[in-house]
């Protein structure tokens, strides 16, 4: 008998949920001394020889999170080293250097992994940062996983924990559009316009507005998140962890003009896809209502005191974006 069938009962993963899964790993264990933020935020922080180091790690997963048929190496590539540093950023972290993992098959051509180290280079590049190591192992699908380092440069970091009653809830770069580019690639509907073009490609390579992140943290943000499983989803790590209500007023903005035109020619509420759309990697934080805002940062809400939640108008909504399991 293996020992998976072993352990067959109760629930599964994707019964469980990704968040259980987590919690049931982490609960009651104790962490070292020099570790200052464990689980439940955007990354790790750790001291080491008495700096305090950002960590974070992510995969992508061949045929849950890219298509080769959709993107190419250098796509995922970019879109590897993408996701990683936004969660870096989104902690106030300026990113140093990365480690890459790839399983791939044995018959993948090493165009393609030239391609996605061409890919990762490029975008790591962004920061003056490069990629100091890894590892190559034979896999049944295409998997890279990207551990990622950063640095504060002296400023404490941004936690999710760090929203107030009274703060502003801003927000930089554009949700919605990964969301719809995903749709148009799952109907295999050629893009009607250049608004299509734009959300495909900025689903298979997302965009990360990562200087306005860094430029928040140096401004005083109270917390930060990057939206990666949706706005909803995301602003909900935020109130949980802050024990806050967040409450988004549609009034103070509006989907951005692909987004609008791609939803319009579908039949498609532009506000599912803003609200809960996944991987666009813009960043949401909040800030001292009477400080002004970042350059290209915007309104979109505020916090209030009660139990913890996301509202949208005044009126609960239930976030359903992106997971790992869904």
């Amino acid at each position: 008998m293996s020992d998976l069938h072993h352990h067959n009962r109760g629930p599964t993963v994707r019964e469980a949920g990704e968040f259980t899964i987590i919690d049931r790993a982490t609960r009651g264990r104790a962490q070292p001394a020099s570790v200052l933020l464990g689980p439940g935020d955007d990354a790790a922080i750790v001291r080491i020889d008495g700096g305090a180091t950002v960590a974070c790690l992510d995969m992508l997963v061949e045929h849950r999170h890219f298509r080769t048929d959709w993107s190419s190496g250098h796509d995922i590539g970019r879109k590897a080293i993408a996701q990683n540093a936004a969660d870096l950023c989104a902690m106030g972290a300026m990113p140093v250097t990365f480690l890459i993992g790839l399983a791939c098959p044995p018959g993948t051509p090493a165009a393609f992994t030239d391609a996605l180290s061409d890919g990762l280079w490029a975008e790591a590049g962004r920061f003056g940062a490069g990629i100091s190591g890894g590892d190559l192992v034979q896999g049944r699908d295409i998997t890279v996983s990207v551990t990622a380092l950063g640095q504060l440069e002296g400023r404490a970091a941004i936690l999710r924990s760090g929203a107030r009653p009274g703060d502003v809830v801003a927000l930089v770069g554009l949700t919605g559009r990964s969301a719809a580019g995903l749709h148009l690639l799952e109907s295999g509907t050629a893009p009607e316009s250049s608004a299509g073009e734009e959300c495909i490609a900025v689903h298979r390579v997302p965009r990360p507005p990562y200087a306005a992140a860094l430029a928040a943290s140096r401004a005083g943000a109270r917390s930060m998140i990057d939206i990666s499983d949706g706005l909803l989803a995301d602003l909900g790590h935020i109130a949980r962890a802050s024990s806050v209500v967040i409450d988004l007023d549609r009034g103070a903005w509006k989907p951005c003009s692909t987004v609008l035109a791609v939803a319009g020619a579908h039949g498609v509420d532009p506000w599912a896809w803003v609200l809960n759309g996944g991987e666009d990697h813009a960043f949401a934080a909040t800030f001292d209502p009477r400080a002004p805002l970042p350059e290209g940062w915007y309104r979109i809400g505020r916090v209030t005191e009660g139990e913890a939640t996301v509202l949208v108008d005044g009126e609960s909504a239930a976030a359903s974006g992106w997971t790992s399991w869904g």
